[in-house]
């Protein structure tokens, strides 16, 4: 990637092009939406609650894009998941670049309708199950692209586990987000071995203020990560939303690649290549994430021909 500083001004034309981002009714989400449609694409937003992502759309009304469309995705329930990508293919015949941006911070323990973690199930398994049924719509897409948001957090994770004896809510979280790392590479190997054109690339916003961090599941955390940590430390989402951006649309970004704040300790600043960590980049580990999510979710990828 270029030394100097990459802003959303060099997106370039998107006319023609069809992106669906998940989270997108607030946040980095929101940001990364009205960045698309303002340079041209037409973008899905994928939420869990239509009512707000219409109330979303009001503020894209100044952008001069292709449009966009409010699609209803609650991603801890593989049920919507599957019903949003028939919904998909019903009505597109292409995806151009997924987004896997949506995502939930250290909240209470709970299980979804198919007894999944709620953390695990909402960051990585619905992220999965989503990528693998959109895939052949993908396939059919110009330059295609999964961009999966991961955290700075991943690189202090072990292996997640959908089993977990005690739970720990920072803790669940920095798996889920190693969880997502290990995805987005171990698809990359997987696409790339079975000369699959698509690209898997990964992108973290360092430390952004957003509604993310509000809700945590105690009120200490929220103060340390909201109150304390947004004001002190968080940059605007605006800035925090160039890395996916960068992921999402630049010619230069690579499969593999991991687009992260060139700022102290990744917090902030402009996009650069980061590094991933030794535990996301494991081919052991890939596996087993990978075994466990085709378990989890009954998805298999069916374009792609085993790695190993």
């Amino acid at each position: 990637m270029a030394a100097d500083c990459w802003t959303a001004d060099r997106i370039p034309d998107l006319s023609g092009r069809t992106f669906v981002v998940t989270g997108a009714s607030s946040g980095l989400g929101l940001v990364t939406t009205r960045a698309l449609v303002t340079h041209g694409a037409h973008v899905v937003l994928a939420v869990r609650d239509e009512e707000k992502g219409r109330a979303a759309v009001t503020s894209l009304a100044g952008a001069h894009g292709a449009g966009w469309e409010v699609r209803r995705l609650d991603l801890a329930d593989l049920d919507s998941v599957r019903d949003f990508a028939d919904r998909m293919h019903a009505s597109h015949d292409r995806v151009d670049v997924l987004v896997n941006n949506a995502g939930t911070m250290a909240t209470p323990y709970a299980r979804t309708p198919q007894g999944h973690e709620v953390q695990f199930a909402t960051n990585h398994l619905g992220h999965f199950a989503l990528t693998g049924l959109l895939l052949d719509l993908l396939l059919a897409g110009r330059d295609p692209r999964v961009v999966t948001v991961t955290s700075v957090n991943h690189r202090r994770a072990r292996l997640p586990s959908n089993t977990a004896r005690r739970y720990s809510p920072m803790g669940v979280y920095n798996s889920s987000k190693l969880a997502n790392a290990i995805f987005g590479w171990e698809l990359h190997r997987r696409l790339r071995d079975a000369d699959n054109p698509v690209r898997s690339i990964l992108a973290h916003p360092g430390y952004t203020a957003t509604n993310l961090q509000f809700g945590a599941t105690t009120a200490g955390w929220r103060f340390v990560l909201g109150r304390l940590g947004n004001p002190l430390l968080a940059q605007p989402a605006d800035r925090g939303a160039l890395p996916q951006l960068f992921a999402a649309t630049d010619p230069a970004a690579r499969s593999g690649q991991l687009v992260v704040p060139d700022g102290p300790g990744e917090l902030r600043g402009h996009p650069v290549t980061g590094k991933l960590s030794p535990a996301a980049t494991d081919p052991e580990n890939g596996r087993r994430l990978w075994e466990l999510s085709e378990q989890a979710t009954g998805v298999r990828f069916a374009a792609l021909r085993p790695s190993r």
